[in-house]
């Protein structure tokens, strides 16, 4: 039987006539013209004033954490249940990652145990947007706010989603973005960091590009900094795709509608949140399993992989990778972040691809529950 993998783009036509385009002609006097226009856009679908492609969102939460002054001594704090590229650039600038649980409906960042882990050496937030659902931001940027905490949006999975009618990677005071080759939205690689705040904006300008001060002499550095550009026929192609944004976000909508029919009636298993105030574009479907199913998410993993079927498995809690085993604080998450710790052993990510048909579907919770059942 045809194997269903787990995520994947939808490109069209208009998709191939922009990258050619941009292949023909976005060079020369043409040069930067499909970044210049996949930016502007990009910044009036979200409602903000600026936004900048890069190579990656790790390198949009690197260059946003450098551009708020973010260094050595500083922490800063992200949830347990992410993946690594959320915690990772803090590293980069020097200071110190710091754990904290997630709520056990939505799955993102819990405000309460936000606010336990601030310390006078707080300077930052990444709340993460999972799986295209939204944490209690209103909640989050009061807490920030009062402690004059920064707050660094990660909207990386969760391109359309909305919180009170505005738009994910609008609520912070930069919002990134992935347009890795399983988002919603696809760059093939990519990334993008949005802002309100033009001084954040235009000290990122400088950091992206060698440390080049805007209307300087050529090639005269005031710094030492980074090389982060987006290609212009990646843009080209990210142009095309946000051009579609309604349509790719209706269909993973519509996935999560035929998951959802599917595996009604089906005991033991949770499905993904969406609040009254939120809507949740779904990048990934997930089940949470009833842990009296006795059967781990690795196992459960790889028998629907023998019948066809490709899943993920929710994510670890960062302390407890050996990537941050160092690091003093990972045996006070383990006994702080209970949610974390409950949660993931049983959580996975279902088939979500942009190429999901009812059929495919019914197939994957056919395999499913035919192993839940043994």
């Amino acid at each position: 039987m045809e194997r269903i993998p787990v995520a994947g783009p939808w490109i069209t036509d208009r998709e191939i006539a922009y990258v050619t385009d941009a292949i023909a002609h976005a060079w020369y006097e043409g040069a930067n013209t499909y970044q210049d226009r996949f930016e502007k856009a990009f910044a009036e679908y979200l409602g903000v004033g600026y936004a900048m492609a890069l190579p990656s969102c790790t390198s949009a939460i690197h260059l946003s954490l450098a551009a708020l002054g973010i260094g050595p001594g500083d922490e800063v704090i992200v949830p347990e249940i992410t993946w690594i590229a959320s915690a990772a650039p803090i590293t980069y600038v020097g200071a110190q990652p710091v754990f904290a649980d997630i709520d056990p409906q939505t799955w993102c960042l819990c405000p309460a145990s936000f606010e336990e882990c601030i310390t006078p050496r707080t300077k930052a937030v990444i709340p993460v947007d999972l799986y295209g659902n939204l944490p209690d931001m209103d909640a989050i940027r009061t807490i920030a706010g009062q402690c004059g905490i920064a707050v660094v949006e990660d909207a990386a999975e969760a391109i359309g989603s909305e919180y009170n009618g505005k738009k994910a990677g609008s609520l912070g005071d930069t919002g990134v973005f992935s347009f890795h080759g399983t988002k919603t939205l696809t760059t093939g690689e990519g990334g993008m960091l949005v802002t309100h705040d033009p001084t954040v904006y235009k000290r990122a300008l400088v950091l992206r590009d060698h440390g080049r001060q805007s209307g300087d002499k050529q090639f005269f550095n005031a710094e030492v900094a980074y090389k982060y550009k987006m290609s212009g026929l990646q843009a080209a192609l990210g142009l095309a795709q946000l051009e579609r944004i309604d349509e790719l976000v209706e269909r993973k909508r519509q996935i999560f509608e035929w998951y959802r029919d599917a595996l009604r009636g089906t005991d033991g298993i949770t499905l993904n949140y969406e609040s009254g105030n939120i809507t949740n574009t779904y990048w990934m479907v997930t089940v949470v399993l009833d842990p009296e199913f006795k059967i781990t998410k690795e196992r459960v993993i790889e028998r629907m992989g023998a019948l066809g079927v490709d899943c993920r498995p929710f994510f670890y809690p960062l302390s407890s990778l050996p990537a941050f085993a160092h690091y003093e604080q990972m045996g006070r998450c383990r006994e702080r972040n209970n949610n974390s710790y409950r949660i993931s052993p049983h959580g996975i990510n279902l088939p979500s691809a942009l190429n999901m048909t009812a059929a495919k579907v019914s197939r994957v919770c056919d395999a499913l529950r035919s192993i839940l059942r043994s």
